[in-house]
């Protein structure tokens, strides 16, 4: 045991002392909030898209939505060659004519003319800010208060609670959401990039002989074992450098570009207007009270013993792989689908069990070892037992520890007997036969 302690350590030395390491740790976090506030700076400081309209029905009765995020109308009274020469100029980025006759049902076309194509987005608010407009001249038209319809027409209130009383609100089930998604996406990300670290490390070995060297002086399956623990607790380093970090910078950026805040709440349809340094602080205050509101020792429980045990029974499969591969890397690919593609299902779970924690694909998938580590944090995010209930939890880690077991004894056959082969290519059967032979 000592001498897989001893490869674990060099396995984590040798990589936490690169400076590719030291980078990539602190710099993701920082490309990934700095990439998150150009998104909302670039969202908010977009150029106007000005509409001339030209309403010769009198339909809108001199009044036109008012100007909201990015668009802009004015009423005018041109001739369509006058706004041709107008948007040429850049006074409009387009126009549109409401035709004398114009039938206020909706049944005749507008024409809308613009010097440049129109996206998606536009269009649809485009369309949206217009009809609210009708809709209000056909109130007006028939005499019908368009108060005593909104009145008829307003949404009913739910509150959702569970049966201790507890609040189960939108803002919840969203963060919910978010944090099981998140951490599901993460998990998925680590069983890719730190099983295929292991795999590669164990082929280079291999390769280059070194292999040879080292079991001389240590049993295969410490071999395998010290650098499976070696990189997973580089991994698991890593993880949480850059969950604090990223916490960290989020705060930071709220209290010091207070600006920011502003224009993300004018991207999503709130009313702007000037952040003072109170309100920055009441929006940290917010924060840090949703932050409350999520059971984070449990969150983050489950996620490290998930990550753990998610990243143990795969990197004792890809090693397995990697010891049995040569130096074709087509071979390990060959080798990696039915590996690879219990992974890419739980990431097609979680995506259900994000929205639906207690549907029986969820379950299934955050029973079965091969995808409850993804696919139970994202249950998890939704509460116990509101998202997961307890014995399930309970069952779900027995069975992954079961399934790490099952793994790592089958892969420490195939990687006993693989790690010296040479000149022969592998074939999942021929692995098969080295996991059940009797030693």
């Amino acid at each position: 045991m000592n001498k897989t302690w001893i490869i674990a350590q060099r396995e984590f030395l040798t990589r936490v002392r690169k400076k590719t390491f030291l980078l990539g740790t602190i710099l993701l976090p920082l490309l990934i909030v700095s990439f998150y506030a150009l998104m909302i700076y670039f969202s908010a400081s977009s150029d106007a898209y000005n509409i001339a309209v030209v309403d010769e029905a009198n339909i809108f009765n001199g009044t036109l939505p008012a100007k909201k995020g990015d668009i802009s109308f004015d009423l005018v009274k041109q001739d369509t060659a006058t706004l041709r020469g107008r948007i040429q100029k850049g006074d409009y980025d387009a126009y549109l004519v409401v035709p004398t006759g114009y039938n206020i049902m909706g049944s005749d076309s507008l024409v809308f003319t613009s010097a440049k194509a129109v996206g998606l987005m536009t269009r649809e608010s485009i369309e949206k800010k217009i009809d609210q407009q009708l809709i209000e001249t056909r109130f007006s038209k028939f005499d019908i208060p368009k108060q005593r319809l909104d009145s008829l027409q307003r949404k009913s209130k739910i509150h959702y609670q569970g049966l201790n009383k507890t609040s189960d609100g939108e803002s919840r089930a969203g963060r919910s959401y978010a944090v099981g998604f998140i951490s599901g996406f993460l998990i998925y990300l680590v069983l890719f990039i730190y099983g295929t670290m292991v795999m590669r490390g164990v082929m280079e070995e291999k390769v280059n002989r070194i292999a040879e060297v080292i079991i001389s002086s240590v049993k295969p399956f410490q071999l395998m074992m010290g650098k499976i623990l070696g990189i997973g607790a580089v991994g698991l380093v890593q993880f949480l450098i850059w969950g604090v970090l990223i916490i960290t910078l989020q705060i930071l950026l709220v209290i010091f570009f207070p600006g920011l805040m502003e224009q993300a709440s004018s991207v999503q349809g709130m009313q702007p207007g000037g952040m003072q340094a109170s309100q920055a602080n009441g929006a940290v205050t917010a924060l840090m009270q949703n932050m409350n509101q999520i059971n984070f020792p449990l969150i983050i429980g489950t996620f490290i013993f998930y990550f753990l045990g998610g990243y143990l029974l795969y990197s004792s499969l890809f090693a397995a792989v990697g010891s049995a591969v040569n130096e074709d890397p087509q071979d390990a690919q060959s080798l990696l689908l039915p590996i690879t593609m219990p992974i890419v299902f739980a990431i097609v779970i979680m995506t259900k069990a994000v929205n639906d924690p207690n549907s029986g694909l969820a379950v299934f998938g955050s029973l079965f070892p091969l995808t409850s580590p993804v696919v139970m944090i994202a249950r998890v995010a939704h509460g116990v037992p509101e998202g997961v209930p307890l014995w399930q939890l309970i069952l779900s880690g027995v069975l992954l520890i079961l399934g790490f077991i099952g793994s790592t004894w089958a892969a420490a056959k195939i990687y006993r007997t693989g790690i010296l082969m040479y000149g022969k290519k592998p074939t999942w059967k021929e692995m098969w036969k080295w996991a059940v032979r009797k030693s």
